[in-house]
Order: structure tokens, then C-alpha cells, then sequence
């Protein structure tokens, strides 16, 4: 099978903490200068009807910020009809989320684009079958993760586990986006102070943005607010057998 392209598999702190938006800002960037970007969401709970079609919002949201175009089908590859965890929703349908299709589908696209924005679902771990879960899949594209912390009171023990479970699968922490979801949080500041800290100093992962709340947080507006040299930097491919999961945390 050929390589998957530079890319990123994107998670987050929780579910609801603005991977979608994140993930479509970044299709944005790296589509730029007629780059190649793609979009998949691998596995996607909750369908909507939309001008006579059922849909996911999120495959939409990837499809519309990719710079290729694309078919749902090629987006969304597991697309499930009830807006719950995945593995419940597809033993609703009477279905098992294949672990090799997914793979299948990652490989489609990586002979077709420049970059490749893979958005995972929910936080780092979420079941999608009985013996394996979204961090197993995440080991099987070998990507480097970016992690959108969802700035809201509980988001620094939620960065902070979500850090060490990324690092502990012996995956490489590319970097974190700080994402305003919540416009009345209290001391903002002070809690990107605590993840620079922590995330920054100690585990030595750069922040590759701070995205303030936004009325219309379209992709080319979230995008600019992204840190576009540093996240050229962080994308960069590392061979995996540098990164150790035994490796302790600085």
C-alpha cells in the first residue's frame, strides 16, 4: 500500500470542542497555493435531512473546506444514522464498523492529495468496536495528532490526559489549537498560561493557535488564526520508531 501524504489526524479534548471547525481551518490553510488538501472523517454518528438528502454535518463541513473534490462516500466512509457513540449507533443499524474499510478509505485518498486532515470522533478514546477503539485507529494511520483543546473549565485535566493517552499509543503530539468554545469562561488567559505551561514547557508541544470565540467561525476566519509557519513545522513527518510509548513525559 502506498504512504499515507503529510496530514494530521485531528482529536480532542472531548466531544462538542470544535474539531470539526479546526480540522476545516486547517484543510483551508493547507489547500492554499494550489496544495492538494483532503478531508475524511473516518466515522460519523448523526444524520440530518438536508435538501431531501440524509447527511452528517461534519462530512459536509470537510467536503466544502477540502480543496479536492470529493464525494460524500470519500469523506465520510462510516456514516451512521443516530447522534450517539458510534459503536451503539451502528448495532442500532445492525452494522459493524469495519477497522480495515476505514484504513481502506485513508488509502484511497493518500494517492490523490498533498496533505490529508483526518478528524477523529468525540476525545482520543472512543469505542468503535468491542476490542478496539478511535486511539487504535489513530495508531493505524500513523499520522501525527493535533489536539484541540476546547477552552472551557475542565479543559486543562482534559488536555493534560488526553496528552499522555496521545503520547502513551506512541504517537507523536504534533501540537494543540486552543479553540474558544465558551464566551463566558472565566480567566481565559490564565488557563492558555496553564497549557503553554504545561503543554508547551513540559511536553515541549507547540500551540499551533488560539482561536477566540466567533459568531461565524467559518474556516478561512478560524484559519486565521492559526500559527501557519508553525504548523508547517509541526506537520513535518517524524519516523515512528523515534517516538517510544514507554518514552516518560519531560
Amino acid at each position: 500500500m502506498p504512504p499515507l501524504p503529510r496530514g494530521c489526524f485531528v482529536t480532542g479534548t472531548d466531544t462538542e470542542v470544535g474539531k470539526t471547525g479546526v480540522s476545516a481551518a486547517l484543510l483551508h490553510l493547507l489547500g492554499a497555493n494550489g496544495a492538494r488538501s483532503a478531508g475524511l472523517k473516518p466515522v460519523a454518528a448523526g444524520l440530518s435531512l438536508i435538501d431531501g438528502r440524509r447527511v452528517n454535518e461534519d462530512v459536509q463541513a470537510l467536503r466544502a473546506a477540502s480543496s479536492l473534490a470529493l464525494s460524500d462516500a470519500e469523506v465520510g466512509p462510516c456514516q451512521l444514522e443516530m447522534p450517539c457513540a458510534p459503536h451503539i449507533a451502528a448495532a442500532l443499524e445492525g452494522r459493524v464498523i469495519e477497522r480495515s474499510e476505514l484504513l481502506q478509505a485513508a488509502r484511497a485518498l493518500a494517492g490523490r492529495c498533498d496533505w490529508l486532515v483526518v478528524e477523529g470522533v468525540g476525545g482520543f478514546r472512543v469505542p468503535l468496536g468491542a476490542d478496539w477503539d478511535s486511539a487504535d485507529l489513530a495508531v493505524d494511520l500513523g499520522l501525527p495528532v493535533v489536539l484541540v483543546v476546547g477552552l472551557r473549565l475542565g479543559c486543562l485535566n482534559h488536555a493534560l490526559l488526553s496528552a499522555e493517552a496521545v503520547r502513551a499509543r506512541g504517537l507523536r503530539l504534533a501540537g494543540w489549537v486552543a479553540n474558544g468554545i465558551d464566551p463566558a469562561m472565566l480567566r481565559p488567559e490564565d488557563n492558555l498560561a496553564t497549557l503553554n505551561h504545561w503543554l508547551g514547557g513540559r511536553y515541549q508541544v507547540p500551540c499551533l493557535g488560539v482561536i477566540p470565540w466567533l459568531a461565524a467561525p467559518h474556516p478561512a476566519a478560524m484559519a486565521a488564526h492559526l500559527d501557519a509557519p508553525a504548523l508547517y513545522a509541526a506537520l513535518q513527518p517524524i519516523p515512528l520508531s523515534l517516538i517510544s510509548p514507554s518514552t516518560e513525559l519531560p
